[in-house]
């Protein structure tokens, strides 16, 4: 069994202020995992009749992204590749302090404690992050040849989960990985690349529009994504959109 202590940001809403809140279990399993070791504050903190610490969290097996939080200034946490729900407390010693809060930035309004809205990701989805075309019945799969290399590319950008990680890592805040991931796994594949040109702006647009700031190649992202999505995507997304800027120009 650990000891550790724990100093959670803590703040009834985006209007309130808020602060860290320090708590102590002594009963903490290393093989537990970090929200397990949260559940465990939790039940302690409603049997003294006390808020809990509100988080998000769904799939808990590395899928969804909703887990995501700030532990010790880390996106996630101190393992590479590792959503928040995959860590462990093994990760950690015996008598640790460990600081953990949201992911901050303008463009994910704090909802209570460590939640928050990530709403202004969906909405870039909303934008143009889809193929909007009449397929009739499925076709056939080996009807649309697409080299392997393609369709590994387009499935490595494609695993991005939404976290949010890359913009609570960014000094600028910025959701540019997030984006071109999106947009890249649409762009190799056939069925995407005849909205191509409308897509990119239109989400490029969208994601200014909600808030997010501009790229400056930190690479922080790529290096804290659990899913490793490489800064290559923000490339090319650049490329599409000066592409297209200038193609609807001409």
């Amino acid at each position: 069994m650990m000891k550790i202590h724990l100093k959670i940001w803590r703040q009834k809403n985006s209007q309130s202020k808020g602060g860290f809140k320090e708590y102590t279990l002594d009963d903490v399993h290393q093989e537990m995992s970090f929200l397990e070791m949260l559940d465990m504050l939790n039940i302690k903190l409603v049997k003294k009749a006390e808020r809990p610490v509100e988080f998000d969290h769904d799939c808990r097996e590395g899928i969804c992204g909703q887990c995501g939080v700030m532990i010790n200034g880390i996106a996630h946490g101190p393992l590479k590749n590792t959503t928040t729900c995959q860590l462990h407390m093994r990760s950690f010693n015996d008598g640790d302090t460990i600081y953990v809060e949201p992911f901050k930035a303008s463009a994910f309004p704090l909802v209570r404690d460590l939640k928050i809205n990530r709403s202004s990701l969906d909405n870039i989805i909303s934008s143009g992050g889809y193929v909007s075309v009449d397929t009739g019945q499925a076709p056939e799969a080996n009807t649309i040849p697409i080299a392997n290399e393609i369709a590994e590319a387009a499935f490595d950008s494609a695993a991005c989960i939404g976290c949010g990680a890359c913009v609570a890592s960014c000094k600028n805040s910025s959701a540019a990985l997030f984006t071109s991931a999106k947009i890249t796994q649409l762009e190799l594949l056939p069925q995407g690349q005849k909205e191509t040109r409308k897509r990119v702006v239109a989400m490029v647009n969208q994601m200014e529009e909600e808030g997010f700031g501009h790229c400056t190649n930190t690479e922080a992202c790529e290096v804290e994504c659990p899913e490793d999505i490489s800064v290559l995507n923000i490339a090319r997304m650049n490329y599409e959109y000066n592409k297209s800027k200038i193609l609807r120009n001409k």
